[in-house]
């Protein structure tokens, strides 16, 4: 009698399972993640009850072992979800989870049947009779915990990419200044009028630079030739426009043409340093790239009693980027030492 009890007990938990899973798949389309674990907690409670009950009918409902055992199984069940399993799984140590959890099911079917139940069995008939009603919520509770772990991994990736797109598609459509534009062509426009030769090379650079912003940088990474040239082609409109105003000092070193990076990240430190860099004073930029590592640094000064919060934007939102792009690959320092502003980046594994 008590084998077939045993294994309609097993086929009730299989029907258990496949039916958890289904109110999941259900729940979770209708209601809020936190809310359809709840739910399933409950529901797997109640079944689970409701079979351990009908097994043990030969015993009155107030001596029932099952009772005094659930409280204790409780305990077992939450402990292992909310502290031994997210602990061996960051550690990774899967080996040792599984030891573990393998002597907390026998040690609770012990328990279970020389306290509660008294059966007076042996460790293996103990362990053939018992060890389901400790190891089916186990690895259920454990299951579901490892479903929902992937679930938030899956959702905060998605939001990851979301938001990515979101910088990326924004950070492009601030590199289409039209302010920036006006005062190239406004620079264009007096030179085809002071110095007419120099005005198709003046043309060709902005072209290329119009280019590079608007198709070049549609793929998450691109030629850090490509993205050099633009930044050369930026500062020789810079030089031309703050011609004996400021003084640039720009050089770059690399190991390699074959690097690639992730579009406009380095145009933004260097727009920062002459956006808010003052008259007759001297820029500083340096890049250079070895070994798949790069290293900018730049400096400028400023006035110092103008409002800070309009110079961290575009560097605020560089952070971003960057922690989306490199997030363990990077460091960008930012200091200020009187009227000089320093913001050195490195990029390691280019």
């Amino acid at each position: 009698m008590l084998l077939i009890q045993r294994k309609m007990s097993l086929v009730l938990s299989a029907l258990i399972t496949a039916y958890i899973l289904f109110t999941l798949k259900y729940t979770m389309s209708l209601l809020k993640k936190h809310s359809a674990e709840i739910l399933i907690h409950l529901l797997f409670w109640a079944l689970f009850i409701f079979i351990s009950l009908f097994v043990f009918t030969q015993y009155y409902w107030a001596e029932n072992p099952f009772l005094q055992y659930f409280f204790i199984l409780i305990i077992i069940v939450y402990t292992n979800n909310q502290l031994l399993l997210p602990l061996f799984v960051k550690k990774k140590w899967y080996v040792l989870y599984g030891i573990a959890f393998v002597l907390i099911s026998v040690l609770a079917t012990q328990l279970y049947c020389n306290v509660f139940a008294r059966c007076g069995c042996s460790i293996m008939k103990c362990l053939s009779d018992y060890l389901w009603q400790t190891l089916v919520p186990l690895l259920f509770f454990s299951f579901i915990w490892m479903l929902f772990k992937f679930l938030d991994g899956q959702e905060k990736l998605a939001q990851t990419t979301q938001e990515r797109t979101e910088m990326e598609l924004k950070f492009l459509k601030s590199q289409i200044n039209p302010h920036v534009l006006l005062n190239n062509l406004n620079t264009i426009y007096a030179y085809s009028i002071d110095k007419p030769n120099q005005t198709p090379d003046l043309i060709l650079k902005l072209s290329e630079n119009l280019k590079h912003v608007l198709y070049e940088t549609i793929s998450e990474k691109v030629s850090l030739e490509k993205e050099l040239l633009f930044i050369q082609n930026y500062i020789d409109f810079q030089k031309i426009r703050t011609e004996g105003v400021k003084e640039i000092d720009y050089h770059y070193k690399t190991d390699s043409n074959q690097y690639q990076i992730a579009p406009l990240l380095l145009i933004t430190i260097i727009e920062n340093a002459f956006k808010h860099s003052i008259a007759h004073s001297k820029i500083g930029i340096f890049i250079n790239v070895t070994n798949h590592q790069l290293h900018l640094i730049s400096s400028n000064q400023f006035n110092i009693n103008t409002n800070k919060n309009t110079k961290a934007i575009g560097l605020e939102n560089l952070k971003k980027r960057l922690l989306l792009i490199y997030p363990d690959n990077h460091s960008l320092y930012i200091h200020q030492k009187g009227d000089v502003f320093t913001v050195e980046l490195k990029i390691d594994q280019l």
